[in-house]
């Protein structure tokens, strides 16, 4: 089951948690989720309300005098320590320490120690928290997101009055598509909502789905012949026959300062970071300087952690990120004995339902090196017993 995120009036967390509820998350587990996370005395509130005639849930947390903020460390207790699975907290701590990361740069301070404001209440943490849990609860293996309505004018924030969408939220939302307005409509994506998006989005949703289910999570304010909703809807892809749909990221940067051996070397560190694929390719750059471009295909979950891998092991100043969709072919893997070894087998489904066998090298390097026969002679047997099976 894969979740499509329709921000046409934009996104933030409360709206997240009411269209969940519409679509069928129990309302029961998320007026118990304070006390899960140890945050004693607060209430949460879940009303069916109207907006612009779209009937639609709102959620609002009643919260007895807190802390205005935490640092990140704070923050990260509260998860940690919460009955949340593993998963959960490994992508709420991924949220959190972005945003933190993002407004540690805005200002020039180290992440560790940003005072999150807004985002570090106890609203928010709610927020983040409930969502990536309750999508988990739904079933959801993936999330995607359509254009994001952005608002326009200013708001209030910690540090003053910040234009529409504030610094940190645009940045939370580089890589997505967006459009501003519509006029007069204030801010329509809050940092929790923008958080969400990077940390849960895999990139536009698919051109052909099938509808399972909708709702709608109402904002807070009224605006003026416009729903002011979240729409979330929950459908299932439609893939060519033998192939899945895939949204991954590619990250890219061009570097002139580095000798091909250091070069090699960081190729080598991204692939055990997680990457997809790494390639490297010669490119001419300023000044007729030869460079090197190194893509990086990430999938959207490895996005922040590649990204710091490109910074770590490599002289570069700046990344490129562009999501990408890609038609794959559906695969699987199998098992062979081989000269009693066990050989791996890729075995990938043509469009046509032909399939395709190849036997891992890893695997055969192995076997060549203790039986003295040659890799290529393994390979063709491995194959002629595959087609035996």
């Amino acid at each position: 089951m894969l979740a499509i995120l329709d921000p046409f009036s934009g996104i933030s967390g409360d709206m997240t948690l009411g269209a969940l509820i519409e679509v069928g998350l129990d309302p029961k587990w998320l007026q118990a989720l304070p006390n899960r996370l140890g945050l004693a005395d607060v209430q949460v509130r879940i009303t069916r309300t109207e907006r612009s005639h779209i009937a639609c849930t709102k959620v609002d947390f009643e919260i007895p005098p807190q802390p205005h903020g935490r640092h990140l460390a704070e923050i990260t207790e509260i998860v940690s320590r919460s009955e949340a699975p593993e998963s959960v907290k490994a992508r709420a701590t991924e949220a959190f320490r972005t945003l933190a990361t993002v407004e540690g740069a805005m200002h020039g301070v180290d992440p560790e120690a940003v005072h999150l404001h807004e985002v570090g209440a106890v609203d928010a943490i709610l927020d983040i928290i409930g969502a990536i849990w309750g999508f988990e609860i739904l079933g959801v293996s993936r999330v995607h997101c359509g254009t994001i309505s952005l608002g326009d004018g200013n708001v209030r924030a910690a540090h003053g009055t910040l234009p529409v969408p504030a610094p940190a939220t645009l940045r939370l939302l580089e890589g997505h598509a967006v459009r501003m307005g519509p006029p007069g409509s204030g801010e329509l994506v809050t940092p929790t909502g923008a958080a969400l998006i990077r940390v849960l989005s895999q990139g536009p949703p698919p051109q052909t789905i099938i509808p399972r289910r909708d709702g709608y999570g109402a904002g807070t304010k009224e605006l003026h012949g416009r729903p002011n909703v979240l729409r979330l809807i929950l459908a299932e892809v439609v893939p060519a026959h033998g192939t899945g749909l895939e949204y991954v990221f590619q990250l890219a940067t061009d570097i002139d300062d580095m000798t091909p051996e250091h070069i090699a070397v960081a190729a080598e560190a991204l692939r055990a970071e997680g990457a997809l694929d790494v390639t490297v390719s010669a490119v001419q750059m300023k000044k007729g300087r030869l460079g090197s471009r190194i893509e990086v295909l990430a999938a959207p979950q490895d996005v922040a952690r590649l990204e710091q891998a490109l910074f770590a092991h490599t002289t570069t100043l700046g990344v490129r990120r562009v999501p990408i969709e890609r038609s794959v072919l559906v695969r699987e893997e199998r098992k062979i004995r081989v000269l009693d070894h066990d050989v791996r087998l890729k075995v990938a489904t043509l469009p046509n339902g032909e399939r395709r066998v190849k036997p891992e090298l890893e695997d055969l390097k192995k076997l060549a090196l203790e039986s003295g026969r040659p890799v290529a002679e393994l390979a063709a047997l491995a194959l002629t017993l595959s087609e035996r099976e």
